[in-house]
């Protein structure tokens, strides 16, 4: 099968070539006056059309069986007088062509034949190549050529070390059910991974902190600590500020708080490199990493990947025709999910089809050649991101046809590095990891008819809208975006939900997928649950028995921290008591434990609200525009998984479960040292890594906080 469609992908390129060939001589034969597709007495346009069809064949095969032997006679030739005979040579293979067109239809004046040869040649290329933009193996040669020229200048060896390199590619989004979906069956969704998974690889889940996002996940699995990241965004009441940990400024203060709290320069610290992430690890060759972004100078080397990538004019063709093919790809899309109104479905208008494009095309064109790039050069290890499902899944659905439809393009990128791989002058293991997967289901806006700043008003007695605001996507690619085109970063990023009335009654309501924040910005520290019940009566009851609430953590100065739900039931977790049924027995083994964590956190909101959950559908309830949701508990989204080389120690000697991304961090970290290499630095890496992301304005510099016992 794949010979047959290589064959008729060649077969349909020549096909294409010689349809533009044609047109563009029946073009020339009207403007030029000496050129000519027609017999004296003139001819039907399907009679030149077919007499143009002829010259264009004759003239293609013609260059295809003799210009290879004219190259070589031409080699004989002084160089100064090769540029002219060219251009000779290509008339005179014209003029024979058109010479073997039946009843002399085709004639040319020697000059203008010079003219018409030049334009087809040009025409027949630029033609070609264009065919030729979604050709990988083509696209897979030119980038490895580059690399290879690219290292070439840096080094002269062409060997590399004995020991292999590791190479982290992070696929964003893609939960382990899925992925098992996806290479099931005899024509998989994703061939290539199916093929590894059957063979030269195994397939681990793992389970997610609370906070089921890039952010909090990406930092342990980098920097080995995710500790007070309760959410993707949160309010911190001793600076009022919000934190929203795509932002550049944002991530920057993330990863300078985990080395300080580790000690630690990450996982990429020696001979590293991070490409397309949220945090660098520590690496010295990063390219579109957020934390890195907010620099200015010289020093900003967060878009080189960018200039990297397309000084190349095939790799800026490439792209460019896929980017609007995309941008076209989801206006149909859309259109056709409103056509047969599809439920659920959130807006997909706006910017929000350029902001696909650039997450499906551009960042994944120019991560995998970033790649390719370093495992060419030898580097040791290498994370990656992958960023095209994720960004679609949130809009279309998890399982959707359209998502789907990017997860076959992703694993054409893992082919592309795999195969580059053979290339590199050492060996590279190639994991495959996600950071969390997604959930599905309606919009608690859809479904109930109001935002859960709506219901946080009610609970407080204050006036609700009666038009509901819509609360912007909270995806990577929309600031990775902003960042690569220098745009500021948007205030805050997500607009607070904020209550109208008395300073004493301002609750902030902050969304991060199916997690919602409440916090009381006059109250000093956390609000206790007595002195709620003392200010708002009725908010811990609205919250906790609306269907769309699964649960609300709150804290208590009697009983500690406490998860309420549906009538009057309570899970104390300091003591482990349950009055009435148990709010978090639907979310699984587990979900105490992650919420008993996050409780700990010194920024974890005053409420931490967390959707309904239905076990039988794995259906969710996000607070923000998403039918495709992370960032709470929950079904999918917590399942994230690890596909790695059998060569590897099993990420748990003892099949236990992996839970949390500081323990997946130690099992990569693992992997690393078992390449026999040279250990990670310590101590004085760390502390130049300190000296290189300094304090984001806004931001205190807190001391280091305890790391949690191992769960």
């Amino acid at each position: 099968m794949p010979r047959w469609k290589s064959l008729s992908g060649t077969l349909f390129r020549v096909l294409a070539v010689w349809l533009v060939s044609s047109l563009t001589l029946l073009v020339l034969a009207a403007l030029l006056p000496d050129f000519r597709l027609q017999s004296a007495g003139g001819d039907s346009l399907t009679r030149t059309a077919f007499t143009a069809a002829l010259g264009a064949g004759a003239f293609g095969l013609l260059s295809a069986l003799v210009w290879p032997l004219l190259v070589r006679a031409l080699l004989l030739v002084p160089a100064l007088v090769i540029g002219l005979l060219v251009f000779f040579l290509n008339g005179s293979l014209l003029l024979l062509a058109l010479g073997l067109i039946p009843e002399g239809r085709g004639q040319a004046a020697p000059e203008t034949a010079v003219i018409v040869a030049a334009v087809m040649s040009a025409t027949s290329s630029a033609a070609s190549g264009f065919l030729a933009v979604r050709n990988d193996e083509a696209y897979h040669r030119r980038l490895v050529r580059l690399a290879g020229r690219r290292r070439g200048r840096r080094s002269g060896t062409a060997r590399g070390p004995a020991t292999p390199g590791t190479v982290f590619l992070q696929l964003d989004g893609l939960g382990h059910d899925l992925l098992c979906e996806a290479v099931r069956g005899d024509r998989p969704l994703m061939k290539t991974v199916a093929r590894w998974t059957g063979d030269s690889h195994r397939l681990t889940p793992w389970r997610t902190d609370w906070s089921s996002q890039t952010g909090a996940s990406q930092l342990a699995l980098l920097h080995g600590s995710n500790e007070d990241l309760p959410a993707f965004r949160w309010y911190e009441k001793e600076t009022r500020t919000l934190v929203v940990s795509n932002r550049p400024t944002g991530a920057a203060e993330l990863q300078r708080r985990a080395i300080e709290r580790t000690g630690d320069g990450g996982l990429l610290a020696y001979d590293g490199a991070s490409r397309g992430n949220l945090f660098s690890g520590g690496a010295d060759q990063v390219a579109l990493v957020m934390s890195v972004a907010a620099r200015r100078g010289k020093h900003n080397r967060s878009r080189a990947g960018y200039f990297a990538y397309f000084s190349d004019p095939a790799n800026a063709t490439r792209t460019a025709v896929s980017f609007v093919a995309e941008v076209v790809r989801e206006i149909v899309q859309s259109l056709r999910t409103r056509f047969r109104r599809e439920l659920p479905r959130v807006p997909r208008g706006g910017l929000y089809p350029v902001i696909r494009a650039f997450a499906t095309v551009v960042e994944r064109d120019v991560v995998v050649a970033a790649v390719i790039g370093d495992m060419i050069a030898g580097r040791t290890a290498v994370y990656a991101d992958l960023v095209g499902y994720d960004e679609v899944a949130h809009h279309s659905g998890p399982a959707h046809r359209d998502a789907l439809q990017v997860l076959h393009s992703l694993d054409r990128a893992v082919a592309l590095i795999a195969r580059a791989a053979r290339h590199a002058p050492r060996p590279y293991r190639i994991v495959l990891l996600s950071d969390h997967g997604q959930s599905h289901g309606p919009t608690f806006l859809d479904r109930y008819g109001l935002s859960l700043g709506d219901l946080v008003r009610a609970g407080c007695g204050l006036p609700v809208p009666r038009r509901a605001g819509r609360t912007p996507s909270g995806a990577e690619a929309r600031e990775a975006a902003r960042a690569a085109l220098h745009r500021p970063e948007e205030a805050g990023g997500q607009r607070p939900e904020k209550t109208e009335g008395p300073a004493s009654s301002h609750p902030l309501v902050l969304a991060s997928g199916n997690l919602g924040l409440v916090s009381f910005p006059d109250v000093p520290g956390r609000v206790t649950r007595e002195e709620l019940d003392r200010r708002h009566p009725a908010l811990l009851g609205t919250l906790a028995n609306h269907p769309g609430i699964g649960f609300v953590l709150v804290r208590s100065a009697a009983h500690g921290p406490v998860v309420l739900g549906p009538s009057g039931a309570e899970h104390h977790l300091d003591t482990g008591h349950v009055l009435g049924t148990d709010p978090l027995a639907p979310f699984g083994t587990g979900a105490a434990e992650a919420v008993r964590r996050t409780d700990r956190f010194p920024h974890t909101a005053d409420l931490m609200v967390n959707s309904a959950y239905d076990p039988t559908t794995g259906a969710v309830h996000a607070f923000e525009e998403q039918i495709g949701s992370h960032g709470g508990l929950g079904g999918a989204q917590s399942h994230p998984f690890l596909l790695w080389p059998v060569e590897l120690t099993p990420p748990a000697p003892d099949d236990g479960p992996l839970t949390g991304a500081e323990q997946v961090h130690q099992v990569l970290r693992r992997w690393l040292g078992e390449a026999e290499g040279p250990q990670l630095p310590l101590g004085p890496g760390a502390d130049e890594l300190r000296r290189e992301v300094p304090p984001a304005e806004g931001f205190p510099s807190p001391d280091p906080a305890p790391q949690d016992k191992p769960r």
